[in-house]
C-alpha cells in the first residue's frame, strides 16, 4: 500500500465569513493556499510557508487554529488551519505567488496561483474543485467555521 501524501493548508476566512481561493494557473479550478511539508517541517510550519509562498500573506502561527487531518482524495489528506482575517490584513490586490512551476506545454516558469478571489460558502461549489467543494459541503462547515473562529 501507497503511503497517502498530506496538503497542508490555511482556511482563510474574512469578517463576513467568505473564504479565500486562489486560481491555480491554467486550471479551471480555485484552492485553498496548501502544499505538501518538507522534510522536518511540521504542519502548521508548512502551511504557514505555503500561505506566504502562494499569497504573500504573512501570519504568526499563533493565530492559526488546527482543524486537523481530513481525507480529500483517494491518494491524499489535507492537515488544514483556519484563520480569521480582517480587511486590513488580507487585500486581494496585495496577493502574490511567489512559487512557479514549468508550464507542461513549453516548460516556461508560470506562477502556481494566478488570481485570488473571496468566495461565500454558498458559491464555493462554483469555484473549488471538486474535492474540496465535497471537503466544505460534508466535513468542514464553512458557516460553522466561521462561527467558531
Amino acid at each position: 500500500m501507497t503511503a497517502r501524501t498530506v496538503s497542508c493548508g490555511v482556511v482563510i476566512l474574512n469578517e463576513q465569513g467568505d473564504v479565500l481561493l486562489c486560481h491555480a494557473t491554467e486550471t479551471t479550478h480555485w484552492d485553498v493556499p496548501k502544499g505538501a511539508a518538507d522534510p522536518g517541517e511540521s504542519p502548521r510550519e508548512a502551511a504557514l510557508r505555503e500561505l506566504v509562498e502562494e499569497t504573500g500573506i504573512v501570519l504568526p502561527a499563533e493565530r492559526l487554529k488546527d482543524l486537523g487531518r481530513f481525507v480529500y482524495r483517494r491518494d491524499k489528506d489535507l492537515h488544514l488551519f483556519a484563520v480569521r482575517v480582517s480587511a486590513e490584513e488580507v487585500q486581494l490586490e496585495n496577493c502574490v505567488c511567489e512559487s512557479f512551476f514549468p508550464r507542461y506545454s513549453d516548460g516556461t516558469m508560470i506562477p502556481e496561483m494566478d488570481a485570488y478571489r473571496w468566495v461565500s460558502p454558498a458559491d464555493v461549489d462554483q469555484f473549488a474543485s471538486r474535492s474540496l467543494a465535497r471537503l466544505f459541503q460534508t466535513t468542514l462547515s464553512l458557516a460553522e467555521l466561521h462561527e467558531t473562529l
